[in-house]
């Protein structure tokens, strides 16, 4: 982060006081965290978001995992149907395939029971290093087929849309997030479904209002344009966050800082995922020699030391350069549940808050550019540190062979109410469960903010694991405008981690 958003001395502590940190909770989901339907398709980088999901399994009341299509992946009903939609990818690059009876989905994929069973295999020195991870009976029983026949297909319900919609009509309260790296078809047959059922009954007020409030749609986009066709003229008051950003995806390597720019290396991710047990070694990487649908002309990836040349000659589209063998390739729809890990960031409170799945706005980064890239790329270090510590309680046995967290904690509310004028005192309380020493600043986070000015950060003296600082809330803050402080911590651990703790203040009428 630039000079001009820290504020406030930097301070160093040991961290051998060890509490859990205490940011809001998602409400509705088992023990306060957020109640997860996700989807996903049989691309690469889906496969590679499902492996980071998992690895932050416990952060979340997972009630499904959903196979699900998309305008570029779809199975066929088995029947010989052909299917065709314009302007798939299939009739660009001059190509002119289909109809086909089905489009890059290998005949019994199963990604995700495959990767459900290398949890299996990990579980156990998982849950030595954090609590609430399922086990692996639960998350195999909760693996769902969505509606993966044809693209944009809604006519039919399935397995995975009748999981959506006995989620959305209970009575456990708080909301549902259906978290989509493919196509929406499988949340519009169960929001289909449900109108169907319900619109011509006296049911029909209280059950719109209540779906319309449950559900909170985070996507990477419109992957098969049942969000515009169907759930977005149907539903509209269904809250639906766009959550596609460049960082995660194959585009990366345009996005990310320069500080951050080993996280993509072949030397870091051998070193950190690659080499690091089962899941590593599932992950995909530039050159593996994998592909996941046998004869896919999109998919070049497992292809090491040959040109764009070669490639094409080969039959093969290439429409994003090769980059070197064991590198990075894509994660591309990990931002679609990054806002709802807990690390005291509350990224999920609303969608302009941001936080490592980027936010809804943008971001001013370093060269003072306003980039929506900025507000996902600022936090892609941490979150790969983070990523690889994880990685590391996979394969390490005891507590004490691996890193973990700090914790980062304000005394009192974390959302406050203001006055112009008023002068408020946040104490943050750090510590670490490995007795790391921890370092801590406050910094205010402008971008998030809907007050436009900068507020001054004065340190005064603490305890120890304490940083204490004195906010004045400016005179010219007017009623509604909200200034956002961000306590961070930093372990010196290896990998280092850090936690944060986000304190939001409004000012009062």
């Amino acid at each position: 982060m630039t000079a001009a958003l820290l504020a406030g001395i930097m301070i160093a502590t040991n961290g051998a006081s060890a509490f859990a940190g205490d940011s809001a909770s998602q409400s509705g989901g088992e023990g306060g965290k957020p109640r997860v339907i996700l989807m996903h398709d049989p691309e690469l980088d889906d496969q590679n978001t499902l492996v980071r999901y998992l690895m932050y399994s416990n952060e979340f009341d997972t009630e499904g995992l959903v196979y699900s299509s998309s305008g570029v992946h779809w199975a066929g009903d088995g029947k010989g149907t052909l299917w065709y939609v314009a302007g798939r990818e299939y009739t660009r690059f001059g190509l002119n395939i289909c109809p086909c009876t089905s489009w890059r989905w290998k005949q019994g994929e199963r990604f995700i029971d495959d990767a459900v069973d290398i949890y299996a295999q990990v579980y156990p020195n998982l849950r030595k290093h954090a609590g609430g991870y399922p086990s692996p009976k639960e998350l195999q029983s909760k693996i769902y087929t969505g509606n993966i026949e044809f693209d944009g297909d809604i006519s039919k319900d399935s397995p995975g849309s009748d999981l959506v919609k006995k989620s959305l009509l209970d009575n456990r309260p708080g909301p549902v997030y259906l978290l989509t790296g493919a196509g929406q078809s499988t949340i519009a047959r169960a929001l289909k479904s449900i109108k169907d059922q319900y619109e011509n009954t006296p049911q029909w007020a209280q059950i719109s209002k209540k779906v319309s409030q449950k559900a909170i749609i985070q996507s990477f986009g419109d992957q098969d344009g049942t969000y515009a066709s169907y759930i977005g003229k149907n539903w509209p008051d269904i809250e639906f966050r766009q959550m596609s950003t460049s960082i995660w995806g194959y585009g990366a390597r345009n996005a990310v800082l320069p500080q951050d720019a080993k996280y993509l290396s072949a030397e870091w991710t051998k070193a950190n995922v690659s080499d690091v047990g089962p899941f590593g070694e599932f992950y995909r990487v530039w050159g593996d020699g994998k592909q996941m649908v046998p004869g896919d002309i999109f998919d070049h990836f497992g292809f090491s030391g040959l040109t764009t040349a070669q490639l094409k000659a080969m039959g093969y589209v290439v429409w994003t350069p090769p980059q070197a063998k064991g590198s990075w390739i894509s994660e591309g729809d990990t931002s679609i549940f990054m806002n709802l890990v807990d690390n005291g960031l509350r990224g999920y409170v609303d969608a302009s808050y941001g936080g490592w799945g980027g936010r809804k706005g943008t971001d001013t980064d370093p060269n003072g550019v306003s980039s929506s890239n900025y507000a996902a790329s600022r936090w892609f270090g941490t979150a790969q540190q983070d990523f690889a510590a994880r990685l590391q309680w996979t394969v390490a046995s005891r507590y004490s062979e691996a890193n973990h967290e700090p914790t980062a904690k304000v005394a009192g509310q974390v959302d406050r109410t203001v006055s112009p004028g008023q002068t408020i005192t946040l104490t943050g309380l750090t510590g670490d469960p490995d007795r790391d020493q921890v370092t801590s600043s406050w910094w205010q986070y402008r971008d998030a903010d809907t007050y436009p000015g900068t507020v001054t950060i004065n340190q005064v003296p603490g305890g120890q694991q304490q940083n204490v600082v004195k906010i004045r809330v400016p005179d010219d803050a007017a009623p509604g405008q909200t200034i956002h402080l961000i306590l961070q911590v930093t372990d010196n651990g290896s990998p280092a981690l850090t936690s944060y703790q986000r304190v939001v203040l409004t000012v009062s009428n």
